[in-house]
């Protein structure tokens, strides 16, 4: 039974996707090093491809079956969704091999006799190429959640937020495909390894234009992909969007500054603090030792030595001497939909009440945070998610609260928004995930 690595995986992965709630991107990074360099690329492209385009495409099988997607077997759905979306959105792949490897992973998955259906409705699909589920839709709010395959409640909350036309944007710069972007290391800095080694051996590299010392990978040949991959395994480059490298730079710690990242799982932030201020000391905290695990890894990797671990709840006052770091980031448990780029199935698990819980949590950390805050120092609030109960509401109820706090003025390369005193990135306007970033100055 024929079956290509990279759609054998891809759709072993979406099943665990559906089935155990796991995240896409962990079971891609553990597939990748069992593929090679082409089906590596194909799994990805299949795995968030299907994600991204998951309500387009069950209307779509709808159509084709004459019957809802949730009364089909699982491994059914997930079949014929891989065959439709190469049918659909991938020019290169013969209808041939997008039909018949979708009837063997039906077979394959001990549903023989759904074969003969996957097969049916797949060939039905090649007969009406031009038939999409969005074109006589009239509402215009439902046509961007079917065209962009986001939840309508959540498309109506952009639009409420942000207009229609910005919600739209949104909604489609999602489903494109993130550019991969990475910085150097504590490990690269102490062996004085940087772009010029880089450069040599991987092309289309172009400097951020939104945050100091990352690179962006605009157009890179199989070969460079796997230099890349070689460094990152080496610890001497680590891949990180590159608004998130951008809260580390906000932090702007000092050598002598004492640093606390209260949520800092899985690392990314600490380590690129580490690296940047080599002589500061950083305590990173997380819930669960097992997260801050991965911590410990990612930064022993790096060569980050200045960095200690203490596993707490940041919902409860800290196991801290009150004003005692120069330098806290509260890198907030958020939604996450400033990241639907590299995490597609987070749109079909939240749901609104998430939000509101998910807005308690964070005050209550920013809280308990502030109390280890010195005099004159930097309380960092960010968050990855896009909704403004979550951001703004949230630093203006802090402020109302906390009068001995300020709002600091944030050195970033790009414009903060008009109407706030705080940094936002977009997907759609800076191909970045969308972050939010404020400062609040302890008074002296």
């Amino acid at each position: 039974m024929q079956i290509s690595p990279a759609r054998r995986a891809a759709f072993e992965i979406l099943r665990r996707v559906n089935d155990e709630g796991a995240y896409s991107s962990t079971l891609l990074a553990r597939a990748d090093t069992e593929l090679d360099t082409k089906d590596r690329a194909l799994c990805h492209e299949l795995v968030l491809g299907v994600l991204r385009r998951q309500i387009w495409l069950d209307l779509a099988i709808e159509h084709f079956a004459s019957r809802k997607a949730d009364s089909l077997d699982l491994p059914v759905v997930i079949a014929l969704r891989l065959g439709l979306y190469q049918l659909r959105f991938l020019s290169r792949v013969p209808a041939s091999a997008a039909i018949n490897e979708s009837v063997n992973l039906v077979k394959s998955a001990r549903v023989k006799s759904a074969a003969p259906f996957v097969n049916a409705i797949l060939r039905r699909a090649t007969r009406e190429p031009s038939y999409d589920p969005a074109a006589n839709v009239t509402d215009p709010t439902e046509r961007v959640s079917i065209e962009t395959s986001h939840p309508r409640w959540l498309i109506e909350r952009w639009i409420e937020q942000f207009g229609h036309e910005e919600a739209a944007a949104i909604a489609r710069a999602n489903n494109e495909p993130a550019p991969a972007a990475f910085r150097f290391t504590a490990r690269a800095k102490r062996q004085n390894f940087g772009i010029e080694q880089i450069s040599d051996s991987v092309a289309g590299l172009q400097p951020s234009s939104v945050t100091p010392d990352c690179w962006r990978v605009v157009d890179s040949t199989r070969d460079g992909g796997v230099q890349l991959r070689r460094f990152a395994a080496e610890g001497l480059i680590y891949f990180q969007d590159e608004a998130s490298q951008l809260v580390a730079h906000l932090l702007a710690a000092g050598s002598q500054d004492r640093v606390l990242d209260v949520c800092a799982a899985p690392g990314s932030k600490s380590t690129l603090v580490a690296a940047l201020a080599p002589r500061a000391r950083i305590v990173a905290c997380d819930l669960y030792d097992h997260r801050l695990s991965t911590t410990r890894e990612l930064a022993a990797l790096q060569a980050a030595m200045n960095i200690d671990f203490v596993v707490h709840d940041a919902t409860r006052p800290l196991p801290f001497a009150e004003k005692s770091f120069n330098r806290v980031l509260v890198a907030a448990p958020c939604s996450g939909t400033g990241t639907l780029r590299h995490n597609p199935e987070i749109r079909w698990r939240l749901q609104p009440l998430d939000i509101e819980q998910l807005v308690e949590k964070q005050r209550a950390i920013l809280h308990q945070a502030s109390a280890v805050v010195g005099a004159a120092g930097l309380l960092l609030y960010s968050t990855c998610s896009l909704e403004r109960a979550e951001n703004e509401s949230v630093a203006k109820q802090f402020l109302t609260e906390h009068a001995d706090f300020a709002i600091a003025e944030l050195a970033a390369k790009i414009s903060p928004a008009s109407d706030t005193e705080v940094v936002r990135t977009w997907p759609h306007r800076d191909a970045t995930d969308g972050f939010f970033v404020t400062g609040f100055r302890r008074k002296v």
